[in-house]
């Protein structure tokens, strides 16, 4: 419980508003690093299996 209020006095506050603000900013940019992440090492895979079939 303690955590708990400890948040709460966090988002009361105007720091604790930028602080919820900057966790969620990067919990976005980690969301859409992960998905880029995952599409290029799709692309690369299809690339490399290419690649070994040729073989």
């Amino acid at each position: 419980m303690n955590a708990l209020a400890t948040l709460r006095s966090l988002v009361r506050r105007d720091d604790g508003q930028d602080l919820l603000e900057y966790a969620l900013l990067v919990a976005l940019i980690a969301i859409v690093a992960v998905a880029g992440v995952t599409l290029a090492g799709t692309k690369v895979l299809a690339i490399f299996t290419d690649i070994a079939t040729a073989m």
